[in-house]
């Protein structure tokens, strides 16, 4: 069986980077396509593999500039001949399940979101764009998306990573989809001992949609301790927050630093909306409960009573209440065996599993 994957584009190894990884040590002869590849930014794994790419690559300053080009990656995906492939596998966050395969070949598009900037997220990004990116979204964006939606009939099966991405591609593909959730490493975190200190954890990169604010809100507010971790924190916050003696700003912190601070946290905080986040199963294998915005991945990775609970809006005050509420309950969390149990269901090994078995049931090649 000759097997081609199709990855938006390689130029940093994040959670679609690792997903890709597994996939390919299910699969090692596979050769790999996307539009743009930076060796020296993804790991060996990846680069012991063929690795075709399209003519966005050889636009200017293309691995840096790549996400202007996005606009051009839809057609571009024509240039790859996959004629010859009987298993094609598309990593979608952006447009690779627009490839072309054989008739007789099984696609199996593994999506890890439909793209945000066309769909969902689109207001956002029209909030946060410059006055010329606006311009050409409110031109681009209707045509892109009848062209993405169309695509989707190019696929002969759905793997979403999350019930919430699932959802999304029901309502803008109308397709169903299985879902598989991405494998996460978390032996790091399973290896701490547990013993939490008294101060509440929020860790991810600060962009906007992950709600960091919220988290900062709430714990001041209620006099409770923060520990923030993770890059992309601004100085005036920094500054505003870090004077009241309740907030303290981490940084970029390594794998060792996050496995102490998951171990000692009274629990994580998670206010954000994301399509999948591996954060809260990093934290499960930790033994670190998780307080959770009621939505999005955190649907999958959070189970409620036994490794975290809930809030029902995105406010500071309703998270200030979750904080109560925890604390009052904070007793039943303390046996570790269920968040165990919880985060093995994230394993490469369950994923890999679940892949394989798909492609032997449904692609009958």
């Amino acid at each position: 069986m000759k097997v081609a994957i199709v990855h938006y584009w390689l130029l940093n190894m994040r959670g679609g980077e690792k997903v890709l990884e597994a996939l390919l040590e299910l699969f090692p002869e596979a050769d790999i396509f996307t539009h743009v590849y930076d060796p020296s930014s993804v790991s060996a794994a990846i680069n012991a593999h063929r690795v075709y790419t399209s003519s966005v690559g050889r636009l200017p300053f293309a691995k840096k500039l790549y996400q202007k080009y996005m606009p051009l990656m839809q057609d571009a995906l024509a240039e790859f001949d996959l004629q010859d492939y009987d298993l094609v596998i598309s990593s979608e966050s952006g447009p690779a399940k627009g490839v072309v395969p054989n008739p007789a070949a099984f696609h199996m598009c593994y999506c890890h979101s439909p793209m945000r900037y066309l769909w969902d997220m689109y207001h956002e990004y029209m909030r946060d764009a410059g006055t010329v990116t606006r311009f050409f979204m409110k031109s681009l964006v209707p045509g892109l998306r009848i062209r993405d939606a169309v695509s989707a009939n190019l696929v002969d099966h759905f793997v979403a990573n999350s019930s919430w991405v699932a959802k999304r591609i029901k309502r803008c593909y109308n397709r169903e989809a299985e879902i598989v959730f991405p494998p996460v490493s978390a032996a790091a975190y399973a290896a701490r001992e547990r013993k939490p200190e008294d101060f509440y954890l929020f860790f991810g990169q600060l962009a906007g949609y992950k709600r960091a604010d919220l988290a900062l809100e709430a714990c001041v507010s209620s006099g409770r301790r923060l520990v923030v971790a993770g890059a992309g924190a601004k100085k005036k916050d920094i500054k505003k927050y870090e004077k009241t003696g309740l907030v303290h700003f981490a940084g970029r912190v390594s794998d060792d630093e996050a496995a102490s601070l998951y171990s000692r946290a009274r629990a994580l905080l998670f206010p954000g909306v994301e399509d999948f986040g591996i954060v809260p199963v990093e934290a499960a294998a930790a033994g670190c409960p998780v307080i959770a915005y009621r939505g999005g991945g955190a649907l999958d990775t959070v189970k409620e009573g036994i490794t975290g609970i809930f809030f029902n809006e995105q406010s500071a005050a309703s998270l200030a209440g979750a904080l109560a509420r925890f604390e009052s309950a904070e007793g039943s969390f303390r046996n570790r065996e269920p968040f165990t149990a919880h985060a093995r269901n994230f394993s490469k090994e369950v994923f890999l599993g679940r892949i394989k078995s798909i492609v032997e049931e449904r692609a009958r090649i």
